[in-house]
């Protein structure tokens, strides 16, 4: 019978922390049905009976509890090794994860995250499918709910409002146009949204989010994004007001272990004061232009 790999470990751990498969299914981006075989794979290879399962979630036993133990220790020596690791190839990394949109953000103001006076560099990756902090392929993310995993700190910076936009003053001679990313990439509930509510009449899907905000400018159609993206075009214009079924919180998360370490400290303040200083528009309050 063959070993159980890391891979299946660090499953377990989401498990563990999530309280059963959809947690976990958030943070591995695996789908629930792929993370209950692998757990009752982990549990034939080891022949420990890991979990009390019921509807309501995954409870350890007390050798899942043992093994969580275990495994946690594994993960801080592994953290040491890591941290050691980048000191000696000079200047730390923060590895900050984010949704397309808070990196455009990001990006325009790196110099307030990081300048050449720091010691530190800064790895910008950029996707919609949340990254793991627990498992340190992250140092910072940006969330959209309160993590409810223990190891994790969070700090609240307001809320996320959508709405649907066009090109100003464009005019369509027959029904809206509506411009989406392709269902099979559409992983946020906005990018679901006009698959949902405007399926008939999608004209032009994209597999980037990043395409919606260039199509919209170029006259192409509608499509939704975040107001504090639309909102700060000029050349663009809501159509209707808010979807405020898109609403959600904003969170910076860290790995509590890790966000005393100097540099994500700094960072994760600079990020603080950068996106509570947007804070209105991220909440769809308008600039004075419009």
């Amino acid at each position: 019978m063959k070993n159980a790999t890391w891979d299946s470990y660090q499953l377990f751990l989401d498990v563990a922390r999530g309280g059963g498969l959809t947690g976990a299914a958030s943070s591995s981006g695996l789908s629930p049905a792929t993370i209950g075989r692998r757990m009752l794979e982990l549990e034939s290879q080891i022949g420990r009976s890991l979990f009390q399962r019921s509807q309501v979630g995954y409870v350890l036993t007390a050798d899942g509890q043992e093994l969580f133990d275990q495994l946690l220790e594994m993960e801080a020596a592994a953290r040491k090794v890591d941290t050691w690791q980048r000191d000696a190839q000079g200047a730390a990394a923060v590895r900050i994860a984010a949704g397309t949109w808070v990196g455009w953000l990001l990006s325009q103001n790196m110099p307030s995250i990081c300048s050449e006076r720091d010691g530190f560099r800064i790895d910008l990756h950029l996707a919609e499918r949340r990254a793991s902090l627990a498992h340190r392929e992250s140092d910072i993310g940006i969330r959209a709910f309160e993590p409810e995993e223990i190891n994790l700190a969070a700090v609240k910076t307001g809320d996320v409002a959508y709405a649907a936009y066009q090109a100003r003053n464009m005019r369509f001679a027959g029904p809206r146009r509506w411009i989406a990313v392709a269902e099979e990439e559409a992983i946020s509930a906005y990018l679901r949204w006009p698959h949902q509510n405007e399926r008939e009449a999608i004209a032009v899907t994209v597999n980037r989010p990043r395409s919606l905000y260039d199509l919209v400018l170029a006259g192409s159609g509608v499509a939704v994004l975040p107001c504090f993206v639309g909102d700060l075009e000029p050349r663009l214009e809501r159509v209707g007001e808010e979807v405020a079924s898109l609403r959600h919180g904003q969170w910076i998360v860290m790995n509590d272990a890790d966000r005393h370490r100097r540099e994500i400290r700094t960072v994760v303040d600079r990020m603080t004061r950068l996106l509570k200083s947007h804070a209105d528009l991220f909440a769809g309050n308008r600039p004075t232009y419009i």
